[in-house]
Formats: C-alpha cells, structure tokens, sequence
C-alpha cells in the first residue's frame, strides 16, 4: 500500500530530519517572533528588534529539537521496515511511541510511559485521517461512482440490440 515513492532508508532519515529541521525552523521563527514582539518595551523599533533577536537565539534551537525528533522517529521508522520486511502504519505508530519513549528517557519510566502513549496516540490519528483521505479521494475516481453532469443527453429509449433476450427483435429502426 505505498502511495508514493520514497528514498531507500538511509536517505529517508536524512530527508526527513531536513525537513523536520525546515518546519521548526519556520515554525519556530513565527513563534518566537511573535512572542517577541509581544514581550518587548513599547515602541515599533523596539518591538521589531526584539522580535528579530528572539528570532535569531530561539528559533534554530526550535529547528534543531524538531529535527531530533524527526531524525529519530525516521530511523526508527527504517529499522522497524528492515526487521519486520513490510511497511505499514504500525511502523509509524510503533516508531511514534518509542521515539516519544525515548526523549524523554530521563525524566523517568513514568513520563516515559505517557510520551510513548502520546506519541503513539498521536501517529494512529495522523495515519487514521491519512487512511481515511485515501479511500475518500480513491473513490471519487471509481467509475462505478460517475454521474453524468447533464442527465437530459440519456437516450429515452435503448440503443437497438439492447432488448430482452426474451423477446424477439421487434426490426425498430430509426
């Protein structure tokens, strides 16, 4: 059930973690540029320059932390296809729960615990409504589902030879 080509695994991780680093990285200069902003004296240039420096001191530490997260969720992810030889969306769930097990490794089996459950939670419902957007755009497509735009160029009567097996051709011609 691959819906796109992907790299082979050890790109994967590499791809993946630049694109993670790419979204915190955006992400994070929204945020911490608002924040900012916000948090600085009163005055435009003042709030602008604070909100340009927040930028610059937090939002690659934002970009880097993503990309941890999603270096390590990638690998995970490759390991779990090379042993179990399938992909499926149990290697990223599973891969969503240890990779949130891990991170936070240091805080205790307790949190530990409750980042896996979130983690995992949280890839079955991105993989659900990924499931659930493939079969809504698959059945669009289906033929069997077409319908006609103008319903009034259907023809009134069969096309001949369309009959019932039953009864003789009546020699309707038109």
């Amino acid at each position: 059930m691959e819906e796109y080509a992907r790299d082979p695994c050890p790109w994967r991780i590499v791809d993946d973690c630049g694109g993670a680093f790419s979204m915190g990285l955006l992400g994070g200069s929204v945020f911490h540029g608002i924040s900012g902003f916000r948090n600085a004296p009163s005055g435009n240039y003042r709030r602008l320059y604070s909100s340009i420096s927040n930028i610059k001191a937090k939002a690659p530490i934002t970009g880097g932390n993503f990309a941890v997260w999603g270096g390590l969720f990638s690998a995970i992810d490759c390991s779990l296809v090379y042993v179990r030889k399938k992909e499926d969306p149990w290697n990223s769930i599973t891969s969503g729960a240890l990779t949130g097990a891990i991170l936070s490794i240091r805080k205790g089996k307790a949190t530990m615990l409750g980042s896996a459950v979130v983690g995992g939670v949280l890839l079955a419902m991105i993989e659900g409504i990924g499931i659930i957007i493939t079969r809504y755009t698959a059945e669009q497509f289906n033929p069997a589902n077409a319908i006609m735009e103008d319903p009034s160029q259907l023809p009134s009567k069969p096309p001949i030879g369309f009959g019932s097996m039953d009864q003789p051709h009546q020699g309707n011609y038109q």
